[in-house]
């Protein structure tokens, strides 16, 4: 069982995945249906975000599933703080500690998964940035489950831009800078902060963005993002900010060199001209 996101009237999201390695999801569960995790019995309520969420049509990949009846959000999180583990995949050799998870931009708990771009990144080379002109400034966005089957888009996200953030981006902007977001859930979170007149602004709650070249970014314009599969909704974002010419050619050069894809895998700095 993988427990991703508290929704605000005190139900989770959740996927069900076949055992022992997650290599896919299970698509035969119904309404009702009770699952044991960490101690916690949830109920599966309805397809996350609607029925029939699979892409196939054929069954639910997320559900809204309930805790059991009196089990606040803090008790769900300190049992799944004592029995849990990171998803994980079968593509891993083995499982790693919750810290090996944690880029070290990392802050607030409440991602599903790795927020993976920004994990190469070391306080070593965050000083070397600052004192060599780089502007640093803080998002948050809670990711949801990244196991995205072909075709399915991203769920909503809980995300916030705070106002000093968003008055730097904006500066930078007003003098010729480039903005570059590490990675698609800092691009989604800062272009979620964008006001009809293109400047951004401090939002927080609830983001549905779906950053696309038919709905291209209007801040963000070079962008640090690991390896994602050909069929993933998170290329359309890639290729809004770095044009489909040079994400092919990145994208050819990875696999040229061998580079590595998924959570723990290499990142790679798209700066279009």
């Amino acid at each position: 069982l993988h427990v991703a996101t508290p929704l605000p009237e005190g139900s989770w999201v959740v996927e069900l995945r076949t055992s022992p390695d997650a290599a896919r999801p299970v698509l035969d569960a119904r309404p009702g249906d009770e699952i044991v995790a960490a101690g916690v019995v949830f109920t599966l309520e309805g397809g996350y975000p609607a029925e029939g969420s699979a892409p196939s049509g054929d069954g639910n990949r997320l559900w809204r599933a309930h805790p059991t009846p009196g089990r606040a959000e803090a008790d769900v999180r300190a049992a799944l703080d004592r029995f849990g583990r990171p998803i994980s995949y079968g593509y891993l050799s083995r499982h790693y500690p919750l810290a090996a998870y944690q880029p070290i931009f990392a802050r607030h708990p409440g991602s599903a998964e790795m927020a993976s771009a920004a994990r190469p990144f070391t306080p070593e080379l965050v000083v070397e940035l600052v004192t060599s002109g780089v502007l640093l400034a803080p998002v948050t966005l809670h990711t949801g489950v990244s196991s995205q089957e072909a075709g399915e888009l991203p769920q909503p996200e809980r995300f916030r831009v705070p106002a000093a953030t968003a008055d730097l981006v904006n500066h930078v902007r007003d003098r010729g800078g480039r903005v570059v977001a590490a990675g698609t859930t800092v691009t989604r979170a800062l272009e979620s902060a964008v006001g009809p007149d293109g400047l951004a602004r401090p939002a927080q709650g609830w983001t549905e963005r779906l950053v696309s070249v038919d709905d291209p970014p209007r801040v963000v314009d070079g962008l640090i993002t690991g390896w994602h599969d050909p069929h993933a909704s998170h290329l359309l974002l890639v290729e809004s900010i770095a044009g489909a010419a040079l994400t092919q050619r990145a994208y050819d050069a990875a696999v040229a060199g061998g580079y590595l894809w998924h959570e723990f895998g290499d990142s790679a700095l798209l700066l279009p001209r």
